[in-house]
């Protein structure tokens, strides 16, 4: 749940035919009942260049016992469908360790990690010819909503390298429907069936059967503002311990209108 639903809500918008101003989106985690994460994303993807900035916290008694604040952000350009990253940081505390992973992208598109806290020693490397050729996880997230706007379905791929893990993200077509207004959003939307599958970077003590087994959500995508693209509305996460974890967005407005958390951080 820690990793998938705070990239999961980094989905960000498509650029329109004129410039539009970034938004920020709000979200609220629900776990057996209760709230136990929020999740601010400040998104600029409109013109040749994007900038994503999330802001995770813990909420309430998950915050109590595993405490969690950490900011993401993530740029680069498009090349037509495609994210060109060329920055990728994470800074924060997460279950009461220090996080921090920079990733700088070189002229062919390999990513240079320029920092990593804690290190890697208690997970498999990840070699160069696996890192060769990936995004960011937070470029691979919003490619998917540009895809959506463009074509009208979800179908799309991306290998992704987060400083610790190499995986592969696919995302499928589900269908549409019309989702009941709850918190900031009711009305028509199309359902993304996505599935994240790790490739190396799993933990030393990790069996490696249960390291491979995929993880799904089912991503709603739907357009809260009229005249602006598509964003996720709703995510549910299938957990072992918690049952359906899900993320509901809470509310979305223009960023010049908004103090959000993740600038707080800056």
């Amino acid at each position: 749940m820690g990793r998938l639903l705070p990239l999961a809500l980094g989905l960000a918008l498509v650029p329109a035919a004129a410039r539009a101003e970034p938004l920020v989106a709000r979200y609220e985690v629900q776990a057996a009942g209760l709230t136990v994460m929020k999740v601010e994303a400040l998104l600029d993807l409109d013109g040749p260049r994007y900038l994503v900035r999330t802001r995770v916290q813990m909420n309430g008694m998950a915050g109590f016992f595993a405490r969690g604040d950490q900011v993401t952000s993530a740029e680069g350009s498009w090349r037509g469908t495609e994210p060109v990253p060329a920055r990728y940081r994470v800074d924060g505390t997460w279950r009461g360790d220090r996080r921090v992973v920079a990733i700088d992208y070189s002229a062919t598109g390999m990513p240079v990690l320029q920092a990593l806290d804690p290190p890697n020693t208690n997970r498999e490397a990840v070699p160069d010819s696996l890192r060769a050729g990936t995004v960011d996880a937070l470029s691979a997230l919003a490619k998917l909503t540009r895809v959506v706007a463009r074509t009208g379905r979800c179908d799309t791929s991306a290998r992704v390298f987060d400083g610790r893990r190499r995986a592969d993200y696919a995302v499928q077509t589900a269908g549409q429907g019309v989702l009941p207004a709850e918190g900031g959003f009711g009305g028509p939307a199309i359902k993304c069936v996505f599935e994240g599958r790790l490739i190396a970077g799993r933990l030393d003590d990790q069996d490696p059967e249960e390291a491979r087994r995929p993880q799904v959500a089912d991503i709603w995508l739907g357009q809260p503002l009229p005249g602006r693209g598509p964003l996720p509305v709703r995510i549910e996460l299938p957990t072992r311990w918690f049952g359906t974890v899900r993320a509901v967005l809470v509310s979305v407005e223009p960023a010049s209108s908004a103090q959000t958390m993740a600038q707080q951080r800056r």
